[in-house]
This record gives structure tokens, sequence and C-alpha cells, in this order.
């Protein structure tokens, strides 16, 4: 297979200094002077952290609302009953149900971004945990996606919140907009998500937290950020 990268990224590349990090700022802004490809490309923040996911208690994950959201039509699905089912669909759920809809997805369908839980829906849910765990659509209390009030959970995924989890070689990645965003508006994004990782330290986690951030938007190359935006925090 043929590794020759397209002319774009190759002029893309070309503005990035050879092993230079730059700030914040610098990098959204050298991020807008890439020739853009001709879709709508989502910007990509990733970080690779100084932490050993094996052990439980160095696991990093959370949620974080993005002030400019992702620019992305968020697919939201709800497993509840009763009121709280009623709620979640004039609250604009794309689908509500429960052992319905549990079936459906034990049967493999997962065309949809965030799945919310009410707590007394969690006993059934736990069934398709082999479907939605492996994708990190497996609701969750400490990312708000297992909650008493699903209308709120939905209006905060639909309005920009993202969910975030370190993998298994300690690396975050996270869409945080997309490249017709201003400048302003990705950056402000940016800054939103770093924070939070930065404060979702596990107490047990020594030395460097966070070794590097990438800053890149699809088809087109990083951009590695300053180590002063994040280190300051640490």
């Amino acid at each position: 297979m043929s590794s020759k990268r397209s002319k774009r990224y190759e002029q893309a590349a070309a503005l990035v200094g050879v092993g230079k990090s730059y700030s914040l700022d610098e990098a959204v802004d050298l991020l807008k002077k890439f020739p853009a490809p001709k879709f709508d490309a989502t910007v990509i923040i990733s970080a690779h952290l100084g932490v050993d996911p094996r052990k439980s208690d160095q696991m990093v994950r959370g949620s974080v609302p993005l002030p400019h959201g992702t620019g992305k039509k968020v697919r939201v699905i709800v497993f509840a009953t009763g009121d709280a089912a009623k709620a979640a669909t004039d609250a604009g759920a794309d689908e509500v149900g429960y052992e319905d809809l549990i079936k459906k997805v034990q049967e493999g369908w997962v065309d949809f971004d965030v799945a919310i839980a009410t707590p007394d829906a969690m006993t059934e849910v736990r069934k398709v945990a082999r479907v939605l765990g492996p994708r990190g659509l497996m609701p969750n209390p400490k990312t708000g996606t297992v909650t008493a009030d699903p209308a709120a959970a939905i209006s905060e995924v639909k309005a920009g919140r993202i969910d975030y989890k370190v993998d298994k070689s300690g690396n975050i990645a996270a869409a945080v907009g997309k490249l017709s965003f201003d400048a302003k508006q990705i950056g402000e994004n940016v800054a939103a998500l770093v924070d939070s990782i930065v404060k979702a330290k596990p107490a047990s986690a020594k030395g460097i937290y966070i070794n590097s951030v990438t800053l890149a938007a699809s088809m087109l190359p990083g951009i590695t950020i300053d180590p002063a935006l994040y280190t300051t925090s640490q």
C-alpha cells in the first residue's frame, strides 16, 4: 500500500516547523492557514498522559461542555420508561425505549453517538455492555449519562458536551469542532477540554501528567501545542 501523502497534506506539513511546539493561539492560527479539504473537517485534540490505565485508580475519564459545541449533529438514545421516557422524547432524544431498545442494540444496532439511561434502567442495560462498552457508548454516572433527569442530559449533549476516556496506551482523543469554526471558537473549545483533562488528574498519578497535546484536523498534519499550556496547571 502506498504511503504517499496528498498534495494538500504536503502543503500543510510544509507550514509546520520541524520539532517546533506552538502556543494554543499560534497552533489554531496555523491550522486555519492549512489548505482545507473539500469537506468540513473535524478538529481533533490528542493528548498522551503519564498514567497507567491498567490501574483502576489511574483511569482518566470525564465530560466537558464545549463553549461552541462540536459542529456535529449528535444522535442520542435513552433507555427509560414512564415519565422519564416522555421527558426524554420531549427533550429531543432520537430514540427512546427500554426492553425493545435493549433488544435492538443486542442485535447490533449502534447508529447513535450517545446513550443515556435512568438509574432504574441500568440493571437491564448492563445486558448490552458487551456491545456498548468497546465503542465507548455505555452509560456511566461519571459522564452524566446515567441520570434521573435524562432531559437535562440530552440538552447538554446536544449543546456540545463531550465525553472523553483514556485508552489502554494512555491516550485521549476528542473532537473539538469543525475547521469552519473561527479561530476563537476552536481555541476556546480546546482550552475547555484540556482544562477538564488537567482537573481529572488522578491523585495516584506521579511525574509528568500530560506528556503531549496535538491539534489536528481530518486529513491534515498534527500541530504540537507548547507544554506551557498545560504543565503550568499540573
